[in-house]
């Protein structure tokens, strides 16, 4: 096939520079070697392109590599910034719109302007709702988020260009494999060159404040979700790992999950367009303080922080290397944390392996901890009728879509991955019967 990764188109490539090259040289008039010669350089530098490309599994095909220069899977909605009542001007937005039918049955991206009153940043948030959003069974329910950071150099919309997180996520709610929530994929640098990591900058933008304080205030006010908090995720990937794993330690009243992808746990420098500057203006206390080794090594028996997931490629030695030191800061406040390890580098392609399994065990805990928040009495006597019924057939566990699965098969849907520590059966656990209840 002959695909942006194909040998086949290499090979195209180098065969259209070599003809050129030969027609340079054999040409008699001066105007046609002058035409070869700049011909050859297209392939030239399509080849130089498609290499890092390669190198990197960006644009695993055609059409995701168009989808992601041209925008064309993010014809979305624009909401503009609303400071009052924006949940209705939403309600309105959606209902305008003829979706319809098809928001129920593949979910809705839209795209927000927030504009953070106490950072004074505003971005673009894009924004992904489940099927269920629209569905008339979950019409009182609000929903569990999930806060998606994007890595460096990148921009929101390559968690749905680049790594399909709505396809992804639709299709492991549809299989049972993860619970509904919300998905927000904010903007988290400013443009695809600047690096802030997540930080409030000495003397510059205060992006911790935006993307832990304003943004999930002002998404609490406008989307059918519940309030900050323990059923509030945050997840990314490269950088966007780093966020995750540093604005969860931060914030633990905020976020109760965490997924970390090829993440660092040391803030390294930020970039502002001019070039590398200290985001901490050489203040070693703040560093300390925004570095999760130094901070989750420095935290007594006990203490409250988000539940951890760890993911990172086999081919990234460096990766493999801070995610192990981590895991084994973390284990004495969680032993039940997992750090799983898939074939691949520090590429698109290992965030995409990891995402399946990262989504379907938060999801799980965030229904259960939207479940705790609404109906706290009811969750407790629903959870001792679930495991009535769980001791009344050993050989079943689990529902999807009204149908008892057996153990094994369940088992043998799980994605090849290594696990140095599982997830106890109360992590893992069940999915949470709020959350299938539909309200």
């Amino acid at each position: 096939m002959l695909g942006p990764q194909s040998t086949l188109f290499f090979v195209l490539l180098m065969a259209a520079f070599v003809a050129l090259l030969w027609w340079m040289c054999v040409a008699k008039h001066l105007v046609f070697r002058v035409l070869a010669g700049c011909l050859a350089f297209i392939p030239a530098v399509m080849f130089g392109v498609a290499a890092v490309n390669k190198y990197y599994d960006y644009y695993p095909n055609w059409g995701s590599a168009i989808a992601d220069l041209t925008g064309q899977n993010l014809s979305a909605p624009v909401l503009p910034y609303i400071p009052r009542h924006p949940g209705a001007r939403l309600g309105r937005l959606i209902g305008s719109t003829s979706y319809g039918t098809a928001a129920a049955r593949d979910g809705f991206i839209l795209r927000l302007i927030v504009a953070g009153p106490v950072s004074h940043i505003t971005r673009n948030v894009y924004v992904y709702l489940p099927p269920q959003y629209f569905q008339a069974a979950y019409r009182g329910y609000r929903f569990p988020v999930i806060e998606l950071i994007h890595g460096f150099p990148g921009l929101p919309q390559d968690w749905i260009t680049v790594l399909d997180v709505n396809a992804t996520f639709r299709n492991l709610i549809g299989a049972g494999l993860a619970k509904p929530a919300v998905l927000v994929m904010p903007n988290a640098s400013g443009g695809r060159g600047v690096s802030l990591q997540c930080l409030n900058q000495v003397g510059g933008p205060q992006d911790a404040t935006y993307l832990a304080g304003d943004l999930p205030g002002y998404i609490a006010r406008t989307l059918r979700v519940v309030a900050p908090g323990r059923a509030w995720g945050i997840a990314g990937y490269s950088e966007g790992g780093f966020c995750a794993a540093n604005l969860g330690l931060q914030y633990p009243d905020r976020f109760g999950f965490s997924g970390v992808l090829s993440g660092y746990f040391e803030p390294l420098a930020n970039q502002l367009g001019h070039g590398e500057v200290s985001p901490f203006g050489g203040n070693l206390r703040l560093k300390l303080a925004n570095t999760p080794d130094y901070e989750v090594a420095s935290l007594p028996a006990g203490a409250a922080i988000p539940q951890f997931w760890l993911g990172v490629g086999t081919g990234d030695p460096s990766g493999v290397r801070d995610a192990e030191v981590f895991y084994q800061l973390l284990r004495p406040l969680q032993p039940w944390a997992t750090l799983n390890l898939v074939p691949g580098g520090h590429t698109a392609r290992t965030w995409r392996e990891l995402l399946a399994p990262m989504l379907e065990w938060m999801t799980r805990g965030l229904a259960r901890q939207a479940a705790r928040s609404y109906y706290p009495g009811e969750h407790q006597a629903r959870r001792a009728l679930v495991a009535n019924s769980t001791r009344s057939s050993s050989a079943t566990k689990t529902t999807r879509g009204g149908l008892l699965v057996p153990v094994a098969a369940r088992r043998s849907r799980a994605s090849p991955r290594r696990t140095l520590s599982v997830l106890t059966s109360a992590s893992a656990g069940n999915p949470p019967v709020a959350a299938e209840s539909g309200f």
